[in-house]
């Protein structure tokens, strides 16, 4: 489950990480008050939508008037924004986010992450923070310094600064980058995310770090403990059709092809996906309704690959386990 950015950074400030102040807004006069609210003479007005790329798409704008801002609020709400990490169709934008401007002397990354090789949480971070992270992590990956974190001791301060001192921070920021980063890994802990990112951090004029943007991705397994967590969901940000699924405990997740598989277990479901690819096909869904499937379930997954219009074929797979006693 992803959060807002307005969401993420309203976390961020429980754990002490520095964030700009900032007010989200559903519509333009919101915007306009949040604007006077916050003071200053350079607002950014941020569309809100669970996808990163937003400034190359123009999901992010800087205003220098209340007039300004009204107007590229008006221009974002209602509107779909289609960035590289979403699909054609793009997401929704109901709601923006204003947030004083900043002044920024320098961009850096910094994220956690599961490295799954090492069965580790894995802090990554990069003096080359901003839009084109995924650039750095293609043509130049020895930009970025990774950190694999033992989960008897936790992170350790030696190792924030560490990483500090890695991405080229001086003694003058050390303090604060470490108590930033303690307060990072325990968020990423106590609040059971499989992924937490801020890009960029900044280094401000007046030598401060802060958090511009964040991204925060909770573990879908553990929402049960994360009510607070969970009261953060919107789902008009995700997919329509894995929602429905999931509310009958179906593993459901829409591809871009025409051939629809209805399978029980995940293994054979990714084997029929592999199969219909071998020969040409496209396939419509990961659809895995498992080994227990009662005839609700069932009937609720042949609801959701029949009310696809684009599917042309439907694949419908069962394995079935035999137990010979002796």
């Amino acid at each position: 489950m992803n959060l807002h950015e307005y969401q993420s950074k309203q976390v961020f400030r429980e754990y002490g990480i520095p964030v700009p102040e900032g007010i989200p807004a559903d519509s333009p006069d919101k915007a306009v008050q949040a604007a006077k609210d916050l003071g200053g003479e350079l607002w950014v007005v941020k569309a809100q939508v669970h996808a990163g790329g937003r400034g190359k798409a123009g999901g992010v704008k800087l205003c220098r008037t209340l007039d300004e801002v009204r107007d590229e609020t008006k221009a974002m709400l209602g509107q779909m924004l289609v960035t590289h990490q979403t699909d054609s169709v793009g997401l929704p934008i109901n709601m923006v986010y204003v947030e004083c401007g900043s002044q920024i002397e320098r961009e850096l990354y910094l994220s956690i992450v599961i490295d799954r090789a090492s069965e580790r949480v894995s802090v990554m971070a990069s003096a080359d923070g901003g839009m084109d992270i995924e650039e750095v992590a293609e043509k130049t990956p020895e930009r970025i310094i990774s950190l694999n974190i033992n989960p008897v001791t936790g992170l350790m301060p030696y190792q924030a600064r560490e990483i500090g001192f890695g991405i080229g921070l001086g003694k003058a920021h050390m303090r604060e980058f470490t108590r930033v980063m303690m307060g990072f890994y325990k968020m990423f802990i106590e609040k059971d995310l499989s992924m937490l990112e801020i890009n960029p951090l900044i280094v401000t004029g007046d030598d401060r770090i802060m958090a511009l943007d964040g991204k925060v991705d909770v573990e879908d397994n553990s929402l049960f403990r994360q009510q607070a967590m969970q009261a953060f969901r919107d789902p008009s940000q995700e997919d329509e059709m894995e929602n429905k699924a999931s509310a009958h405990d179906l593993n459901y997740v829409s591809l871009d092809g025409d051939i629809a598989c209805m399978v029980n277990g995940a293994g054979l479901a990714m084997a029929t996906m592999d199969i219909i690819k071998l020969h040409g096909g496209e396939p419509a869904n990961f659809l895995d309704v498992g080994g227990g499937a009662t005839a609700e379930r069932v009937t609720e997954a042949f609801k959701l690959i029949l009310s696809t219009l684009k599917l042309k074929w439907y694949w419908l797979i069962f394995l079935v386990e035999s137990y010979v006693a002796i």
